[in-house]
């Protein structure tokens, strides 16, 4: 099986596939917003990595959520939960983390889905 790289840098890809399985990750696009509007970019450019390595939300096997303050676990989760399809919730984890790699980031995900 081969593995496919989209959007590939010299530290990361954007999106690799390999087996049937795709791996993601995003971050919000504007720095300093509240965490409904950095959780709705993170969401919207998920479906687009998503989409671009063929697969989408419905597909999703795993997600971890990575968050600067657990503060902000409920209204995150208000936004995961319109977004995510009725009866496909993956496995999943959400961890409160002291920093993301921009001090304005207040969250970070990272997915695994199934793919054509």
């Amino acid at each position: 099986m081969s593995i496919r790289r989209h959007g590939t840098t010299n530290r990361h890809s954007d999106v690799v596939t390999h087996n049937g399985v795709l791996y993601t990750v995003e971050v919000p696009s504007t720095e300093h917003a509240d965490i409904v509007i950095q959780t709705r970019e993170v969401l919207a450019g998920l479906d687009k990595l998503l989409a671009q390595g063929g697969s989408d939300r419905s597909r999703i096997l795993m997600a971890t959520i990575y968050l600067t303050h657990i503060a902000d676990y409920a209204r995150m989760n208000g936004e995961w939960d319109r977004w995510l399809p009725t009866g496909s919730a993956p496995s999943r984890c959400c961890v409160e983390v002291a920093r993301l790699a921009k001090d304005g980031w207040r969250v970070e995900i990272a997915l695994t889905a199934a793919c054509d």
